[in-house]
């Protein structure tokens, strides 16, 4: 049964998203969410009167840039691994 689904409730911005993900993968998804939540707050207060959908391309410019960047320097393992695993839950919640 390890590559049973278990369901997981995670809010991103200001939305709730029921995923299933592999048991393995919940503690890097809820650490993933909080880094992605924090930023969030971080762009909203630094740039006002931006609307959800602005701070959230903003989130995934820095998110992506950020694990590029590790990625050059051989030091982006875990940042692709976590990206790897969000995009994949991302897959299952929206397709």
């Amino acid at each position: 049964m390890e590559d049973a689904l278990i369901p997981v409730n995670v809010v991103v911005g200001d939305r709730t998203y029921r995923v299933r993900i592999e048991p393995r993968h919940e503690e890097v998804v809820r650490a993933t969410v909080k880094v992605i939540n924090d930023k969030l707050l971080e762009f909203k207060t630094s740039f006002a009167g931006k609307d959800m959908q602005d701070y959230i391309a903003m989130v995934v410019l820095w998110y992506a840039t950020t694990a590029a960047e590790e990625g050059g320097t051989g030091n982006g393992k875990g940042a692709a691994e976590q990206l790897s695993a969000f995009e994949s839950i991302l897959d299952r919640a929206l397709g």
